[in-house]
């Protein structure tokens, strides 16, 4: 049996001649204040975009996605303003790709405009990873979804949602549920649910990850405080945001083949489709959490569990992190490595914060699992700072209480230098 599944496609356009580049930035601008007057406007329906929308320069696949989002951001993302650097988005209506293996880059996109005849091809740098799905693209063996075109520093950076049919991963009825935590500290924490205990967890540590945007953003500041060349200041931002992409993919990589090593194996995590939105630690929380892709990371381990084979669940991901996986009281976190749980009659008293989130993340795959706290009202539990607290660990040790994972029962360890 196949089912659809629906995944975001990456290119760069080619540098732009200096008139594709005006024809661009004139697109860019003049769609954010089509937006930004849409928004101010409190209109909340298409028709009331429709009409606000209409008299912008602007191409009819442009409006169209205004007239779908604009109403969206107050009812369903509760936005209270707009950000500066809001991409342009386009209905599938604007996926028309070319590919001739006789240009130096094979594959153009047929970039809208306003009226008759102003439409241009752009090349494009893609993905070669995902270069079978641009051949579905073209062919329409895929279909397209939403288009977004953002502009970052000096590249333009175009994003296109497929869906595609693949083989539906089976199980026999007896699957081995493996929940992932997505986290700071902890870039990502893994582990399995046998006959509804923890085992055999795995712990990859985030702070090479959290080290890279720290220096990412102090020198990036840095620079332009000395009013730097351009081309340094991209250089260095490339320079950062590859290393980051190339820890994503690995880690995203070591999730999938932990997850093998169980027989049926599903991987279930949190539904974080707006932790941006909910989010709100601060100023100097906020841009340290905000500028790690949780959603990112997330979307890379879905599409090589796909590949392999291993179904992917998403769950409720209110108190995972203070819930006991045992007993599922309300517990607390004294330090962002260690849970406690209240309850004096169940067996754990002290855990591994992230491994116990986990646990609670595989265990919500069950329908009677979904539920959180009667006397809580759901909220966002996603991580906090641990800065100082990276009890990251790959290898556990016999405790005394079998059946419970103590701090004491890890041994410390960091990525080696082959992993990232």
């Amino acid at each position: 049996m196949s089912t659809t599944v629906t995944k975001t496609l990456q290119a760069t356009f080619a540098p732009p001649t200096a008139h594709k580049q005006s024809k661009l930035n004139d697109l860019l601008e003049t769609y954010r204040d089509g937006l930004q007057e849409a928004f101010d406007s409190g209109a909340s329906t298409m028709s009331a975009v429709s009409d606000i929308v209409t008299p912008y320069d602007l191409p009819y696949q442009a409006k169209a996605a205004l007239c779908n989002y604009v109403p969206k951001l107050r009812k369903t993302y509760n936005a209270k303003e707009l950000d500066d650097e809001h991409p342009i988005r386009l209905t599938n209506q604007a996926a028309k790709f070319d590919h001739s293996e006789e240009r130096d880059y094979e594959f153009t996109w047929w970039v809208p405009r306003p009226g008759r005849g102003t439409n241009f091809w752009i090349p494009l740098r893609i993905n070669p990873e995902q270069e079978d799905l641009w051949h579905d693209l073209v062919s329409e063996d895929a279909k397209a979804g939403e288009i977004r075109l953002q502009q970052h520093r000096k590249n333009w950076v175009l994003h296109v949602t497929v869906e595609y049919p693949v083989e539906e991963p089976a199980t026999d009825g007896d699957a081995t549920h493996i929940g992932l935590d997505i986290g700071e500290t902890a870039l990502i924490t893994g582990c399995a649910l046998k006959d509804g205990s923890p085992t055999d967890p795995l712990v990859r540590s985030g702070s090479r990850a959290k080290h890279l945007r720290k220096e990412m953003h102090t020198t990036l500041k840095r620079l332009q405080e000395r009013d730097a060349s351009e081309w340094r200041t991209d250089e260095r931002f490339d320079h950062y945001q590859n290393a980051l992409t190339d820890i994503v993919e690995k880690a995203s990589r070591e999730a999938v083949e932990y997850a093998k090593r169980f027989e049926d194996p599903v991987l279930v995590m949190e539904n974080l489709t707006y932790i941006r939105e909910r989010l709100d630690y601060g100023k100097y929380m906020n841009r340290r959490l905000h500028s790690w892709a949780f959603a990112r990371l997330q979307g890379r381990i879905e599409d090589k569990a796909t590949e392999a084979g291993i179904p992917v669940e998403y769950v409720n991901p209110a108190y995972t992190s203070q819930t006991c996986h045992s007993c599922h009281r309300i517990g607390r976190r004294d330090s962002q490595a260690e849970f406690r749980c209240p309850n004096d009659d169940c067996h754990v008293s002290t855990f591994q914060a992230d491994i116990n989130a986990s646990a609670n993340i595989a265990r919500r795959v069950d329908p009677w699992g979904e539920s959180v706290p009667l006397d809580k009202a759901e909220r966002d539990d996603s991580s906090r700072d641990g800065s100082g607290s990276d009890t990251a660990t790959t290898h556990r040790e016999m405790s005394e209480t079998p059946s419970q994972m103590t701090l004491t029962a890890f041994q410390k360890s960091e990525p080696s230098a082959s992993d990232d």
